[in-house]
This record gives C-alpha cells, sequence and structure tokens, in this order.
C-alpha cells in the first residue's frame, strides 16, 4: 500500500458515519468487516486493536462535526430535545457529509433539511423550522461583509429611479412564530450556564424557562452593529419594501408595491432606520 492509499483508506474509514449509538460500524456498505479492514493498515497494541485504534479517530471526526452543528443550532436542540436533535444532526451529516475547508458552511442546508424531514421535530415542526431558519441566517449575519453605507448627503440625492443595494450581512425573515424571542432565551439561559459552569444546555433542565410559542406571523431584519448580531421586528410594510430593494427593484417601484394612506408614513420610516443602522450601500459594490 503506498502513501497516497494509506492516506485515502483512513480518509475513508474514518468517514464512515457511525452507528445510531455513535459508535463504529462492524461492516461496511458492502458487508466487508470493518475489523479486517483496520487490521490490514493498523497495529493492534497491548491495549487496544486495530479496529479499536482506527474507532477512535472515526468517533472523534463525527464527533467534532455534529459538534459544529449543534454549536449553530441551541435554540433547536431546546426545542425538540437532546435525543431527537442528536439523530436529526447524525441523519444529515450522513446525507449531506462535509464537502467545505471550512465548518461554517456544515450546517448551511440544515433548515431545508429539516422541512423534507418534519418527523424529527414532531408536532412542532413550523416552529422548528422557523427557529433552524432564524438561527442560520444569525450564521449569516455574525460573519457577512460589510460595506461603506451611503452618506447622508448622497441618501439626500436619491431619487424615485435610483437603486438601492442593502447590507451583505443584513437578512431579512418572515416567519410564522415569534422566534426571536423564543432564540435569545435560549442564548440567555446559555449565557447563565457558562456563567454557573453548568457542562451542556440540556432540554431537561430549561423547558420550564422557555417561553411558550404560539402562531403570530412576524417579520425580522436580522443584522450586525458593532460586531454584535441584533434581531429587530419589522412592520409587514417595512418588511416588503427592503426586500424590494434588495431584489434590485428601484426606490419608485419598491414604493408602489405598498399601497393605502399609511404608505408615506412606511418609507419614511424604513428609510429613516436604516439609514440610522448603515443598511444602504451603493449596488455598483
Amino acid at each position: 500500500m503506498t502513501l497516497l492509499e494509506l492516506q485515502r483508506r483512513m480518509e475513508q474509514d474514518v468517514r464512515r458515519p457511525l452507528t445510531a449509538e455513535l459508535t463504529m460500524q462492524l461492516r461496511t456498505s458492502e458487508g466487508e468487516s470493518m475489523e479486517e479492514i483496520a487490521a490490514t493498515y493498523i497495529r493492534a497494541n497491548s491495549e487496544l486493536t486495530s479496529f479499536e485504534r482506527l474507532e477512535i479517530y472515526n468517533r472523534q471526526y463525527w464527533l467534532r462535526v455534529i459538534g459544529a452543528v449543534s454549536e449553530d443550532y441551541p435554540a433547536l436542540q431546546a426545542l425538540v430535545g437532546a435525543e431527537s436533535f442528536d439523530a436529526l444532526v447524525l441523519e444529515y451529516l450522513k446525507q449531506r457529509p462535509s464537502s467545505s475547508w471550512t465548518l461554517r458552511d456544515l450546517s448551511a442546508d440544515l433548515p431545508q433539511f429539516l422541512k423534507r424531514y418534519p418527523e424529527f421535530a414532531g408536532e412542532q415542526y413550523q416552529l422548528a423550522v422557523d427557529i433552524t431558519r432564524l438561527e442560520w441566517v444569525y450564521v449569516e449575519a455574525f460573519d457577512g461583509a460589510q460595506i461603506e453605507p451611503l452618506a447622508s448627503d448622497e441618501l439626500a440625492r436619491l431619487g424615485p429611479e435610483s437603486a438601492l443595494a442593502l447590507q451583505p450581512h443584513l437578512r431579512l425573515l418572515a416567519v410564522d412564530y415569534p422566534v426571536d424571542e423564543f432564540v435569545l432565551a435560549v442564548k440567555k439561559l446559555e449565557r447563565k450556564a457558562v456563567t454557573s459552569g453548568a457542562a451542556q444546555l440540556r432540554q431537561t433542565s430549561i423547558t420550564s424557562t422557555l417561553p411558550e410559542m404560539t402562531p403570530e406571523q412576524r417579520y425580522l431584519a436580522v443584522h450586525r452593529y458593532d460586531d454584535v448580531v441584533y434581531y429587530r421586528t419589522l412592520e409587514e410594510g417595512e418588511f416588503r419594501l427592503l426586500e424590494a430593494l434588495r431584489q434590485g427593484k428601484t426606490i419608485a417601484e419598491a414604493v408602489d408595491i405598498l399601497a393605502g394612506a399609511e404608505q408615506l408614513t412606511t418609507v419614511q420610516q424604513t428609510f429613516a432606520l436604516a439609514a440610522e443602522l448603515g443598511w444602504f450601500c451603493h449596488p455598483t459594490l
């Protein structure tokens, strides 16, 4: 076996999915014995067999990637419970293994994955999906680009046919539950757990302290300000106006989406808010 063949063999076996009990599989999908395979390139010692030595690397690889996904979705874990969450993440990673140089991208498809497999969330499926969507855009807002915002004099020169871009880190989200309150409550409990020395936030210790969720249409802006991510509730008109500008519509086209007596007030409120927080920038940038 050449060095390259050894490296590829090791990579294949280390990345082999774990069992539901988080142990190494005894056989490959083709029925080959992993004990026999391990013995061909790993030497046993006085303490461990070849298979047991390989299993250490296999389990550590998977525990690391499972942990990376878990760090991005603490509120989802709090909602569905540790057992269901672990099963969801393990199945997700089996179907969507790591393919990027950065762990940041590993959990990007989890919201869509949960939509396809609602059984992991049971009766709280829609709430779970909304929570997952919000937790992922938090990641995007945290490390999204920051472009020089338009200055006040540049904003003053805008006309009806002007187009605007929104900051890359700004995310707009329409949800069916007030999940921003739920996610913030979990983050608060996480900070408390860290301060008190608790090893891990688990469902059994926080169920009674999390807010109850009832359906409520909510429009959110998730953005970064001074290196901190914030959730801001928008009125529907503000959301629709910003979303239209995000899609590349001119100011006149975006305003035409609104109707009724509140049109002028909505435009004024939206532009004042966006200007204050530096959300507007040149589309050419």
